[in-house]
């Protein structure tokens, strides 16, 4: 059962979004996505930008209302008679750390440049509370980067993130990711990402049962736990809706998750110190999504909304985060 504290929150969904929420707790959004909702109770600017495919004309979709849902409405208008693909995903923190397709790295995507697909605008349409919205749906083949990022942890220095997930779409490819990752699209070695996974491969590491699990991507490893092994206490995951949650700082971090459509609270799937030759970390401060730090791109899954932060958040800090998820009301 949820918290007092995320009851309450939960029932004050306008007045605080997820990143109201983090910023109460000190650690303040630093790059906030999502193509569903505003993630600040006041943020009422473009979520993301679809392109026509017919014209290559574009358009910015955005909330309802300050704070509300995606206006899924003009895209449809927009849309009509043609197919549209998801261009830009904005960054709400004010950073300016927007999401466009991934160019070519240590993986080349499909594009005649290397570059990576964009998701279509439709494929992954759900609806918050009655309302239909649409998420990113990322194919084999898709994947959004950001490379010159502002405010993203570099090095050792402490951050928090999670992802609203669909929890049955997967694959045990490398490597469908949310967060920090390289500057220079390569694989430049252990402890250079922080990144949350979510899939089934078994090549690094695995969880409890046959997956899916959520894991942590720390480059040239996914880790489910301290060591990169099969940890029993990262359970398989399966909901249809999943909050992803990886946190680091200063020889600590943790992963943990929950239902994102269930009255329940985010269980803690491992905490404790950096596995071995981790110890400190290398982070780079680069975005990505769908896709791993050297853009391999052979994953799939689809996202939804997600965060990263300045500062590791407690878990209450979460847990009023995930309350809010809830309220928000995620349904198939």
């Amino acid at each position: 059962m949820l918290t007092l504290l995320a009851i309450s929150l939960a029932t004050t969904l306008v007045a605080a979004g997820p990143c109201d929420i983090y910023a109460s707790g000190d650690t303040p959004c630093v790059a906030a996505h999502s193509t569903t909702r505003a993630l600040y109770s006041d943020y009422s600017n473009p979520l993301y930008q679809v392109q026509r495919s017919s014209d290559g004309t574009t358009a910015d979709i955005l909330p309802v209302s300050a704070g509300g849902i995606a206006d899924s409405g003009a895209q449809d208008t927009f849309c009509k008679g043609t197919s549209c693909y998801i261009s830009i995903i904005y960054d709400q923190s004010g950073n300016g750390n927007d999401l466009t397709r991934a160019p070519a790295g240590g993986f080349d995507g499909p594009g005649p440049d290397g570059s990576d697909n964009l998701a279509s605008a439709t494929d992954a349409p759900v609806t918050l509370n009655g309302q239909t919205v649409y998420g990113v749906l990322v194919s084999p083949g898709t994947g959004y980067r950001n490379d010159k990022t502002k405010g993203i942890a570099t090095g050792d220095a402490a951050e928090g993130m999670y992802a609203v997930l669909d929890g049955t779409h997967y694959n045990d490819q490398c490597c469908f990711d949310y967060g920090n990752a390289e500057v220079s699209n390569t694989d430049t070695g252990a402890g250079h990402m922080e990144a949350i996974y979510f899939g089934n491969s078994k090549y690094w590491g695995s969880g409890a049962g046959d997956g899916p699990w959520i894991m942590a991507d720390l480059e040239n490893g996914l880790f489910s736990g301290q060591g990169a092994k099969n940890n029993a206490g990262d359970p398989t995951i399966t909901a249809r809706f999943v909050t992803a949650v990886v946190k680091g700082e200063a020889n600590q971090w943790a992963i943990r998750g929950g239902d994102a459509a269930a009255d329940k609270a985010l269980s803690t799937y491992y905490s404790g110190v950096r596995p071995d030759g981790y110890n400190p970390m290398i982070k780079e401060g680069a975005i990505i999504l769908g896709i791993g730090g050297d853009n391999s791109n052979g994953a799939q899954g689809t996202f939804y909304e997600g965060v990263m932060t300045s500062g590791y958040p407690s878990d209450e800090t979460e847990d009023a985060v995930q309350a809010d998820i809830l309220a928000a009301k995620y349904a198939a």
